[in-house]
């Protein structure tokens, strides 16, 4: 399992006008290699800078190297882009191409979640964004509110390690070779900070619960407040418990969830989870200003955690996702500044009265969600586990 290490610098980069022109910047310094992933590579503009800078780096002689989900590519990303890119000497592969509607298969539905960067070993950019316009939601007023970290320091050769074994994989399983070893070895990166921090996968070998098994340690040892904002969130049994457990004992627990519709079904099965969380005196904040995609969270005063991963069980289930967590008390102060001026800005908080006083059909539209989800996790084989097995409570 992934260790803390000390002497990180760990920067954190809100929303895509700080992302992007901090990524374009380390793609345009690179000299030697570049590994890239992202779940969505849209053929936007913020798409064909970044596509600009990584084909600029291939033809200086660096090796790039492109990773993007089949998914997100089949309708993000366009034939013309990503020929630019190959013709431009990016060497580029697609996550499970296979997407077929037609000819379901649960296997598909473990996609590349992650949004990952390595430029030569020095700097890393980890997080929630995907490269698309901040402006490109459709329905909804701009910007998208997301999070992403800059990171330099020790832990540089475990996300560039974890990265060389997914494309050599992928290369393996498209070519039947791999001209990359599946275990390389991990190098050495000095100090260059004071930051403690750890990297954290989830995939479906030995890292198939970590990200959830830090947020479990993290709910379980929080002392005094805890604030999530997630864009799709639907905890299982032990996240639930562990929450509704943290404020019984008096801890602060606040949940900054959307408050705008994305995906209607998702939207209804997490508020049936509503009753239970206000009963047992978790705040719920719902944020209207534009389309929340974050996935991060701060426990007390020295735990954070940014990063790919979801609260729900595409993330924690199926998923390859990919999150930093951070032990400093400025890096938490940062985000949770952010996070409460998000509430403060944005979000209406739901009431418990006004909550148990919803009318019948409202109730009964989000429990048939529930149970749509519920059950589609079941045909897709992710039903055995516990992740519904707890009776609801409204």
């Amino acid at each position: 399992m992934a260790r803390f290490l000390p002497g990180n610098r760990i920067t954190l980069l809100s929303n895509g006008d700080q992302y992007f022109p901090a990524l374009i910047s380390a793609l345009e310094a690179a000299r030697e290699t570049v590994w890239f992933e992202t779940y969505i590579f849209a053929d936007d503009a913020t798409g064909r800078l970044v596509a600009g800078a990584l084909i600029r780096a291939a033809q200086r002689g660096v090796t790039v190297r492109a990773l993007v989900d089949g998914w997100g590519a089949k309708f993000y990303l366009t034939v013309a882009l990503e020929r630019e890119m190959r013709d431009g000497g990016v060497n580029f592969q697609k996550y499970r191409p296979e997407v077929a509607p037609w000819q379901f298969r649960s296997h598909r539905l473990r996609r590349l979640h992650r949004k990952l960067c390595v430029v030569d070993g020095t700097i890393a950019f980890i997080g929630g964004i995907n490269v698309i316009d901040d402006e490109n939601t459709p329905r909804q007023t701009p910007p998208r509110v997301d999070f992403a970290v800059a990171v330099e320091g020790p832990l540089l050769p475990e996300i560039e390690q974890t990265m060389q074994r997914v494309w050599g994989i992928v290369q393996l399983v498209r070519t039947g070779t791999s001209d990359l070893s599946l275990f390389p070895e991990l190098r050495h990166a000095p100090r260059v900070g004071t930051q403690t921090a750890r990297f954290v996968i989830r995939d479906n070998l030995r890292h198939r619960r970590d990200i959830e098994r830090a947020y479990l340690a993290a709910i379980r040892t929080a002392k005094r407040e805890i604030i999530i904002a997630n864009s799709y969130f639907f905890p299982g049994i032990r996240i639930r418990r562990a929450l509704v457990a943290a404020a019984v004992r008096g801890v602060a627990v606040t949940l900054l969830l959307p408050g705008r519709v994305e995906y209607l079904l998702l939207h209804l099965a997490t508020r049936a989870m509503y009753g239970q969380l206000l009963q047992a005196g978790i705040v719920i904040e719902e944020y209207h200003r534009s389309m929340l995609h974050a996935k991060v969270a701060v426990v007390d005063d020295f735990w954070a955690t940014v990063g790919s991963s979801n609260i729900d069980p595409y993330s924690l289930l199926m998923a390859r996702e990919a999150n930093i967590i951070v032990r400093d008390r400025g890096f938490n102060a940062q985000l949770k500044g952010q996070l409460r001026e998000l509430i403060a800005s944005g979000a209406r908080r739901v009431a418990p009265d006004d909550w148990q006083h919803r009318s019948r059909p409202y109730k009964a539209a989000i429990w048939i969600a529930y149970g749509i989800v519920r059950m589609a996790m079941g045909l897709v084989g992710y039903g055995s586990n516990d992740w519904f097995t707890e009776t609801m409570k409204d």
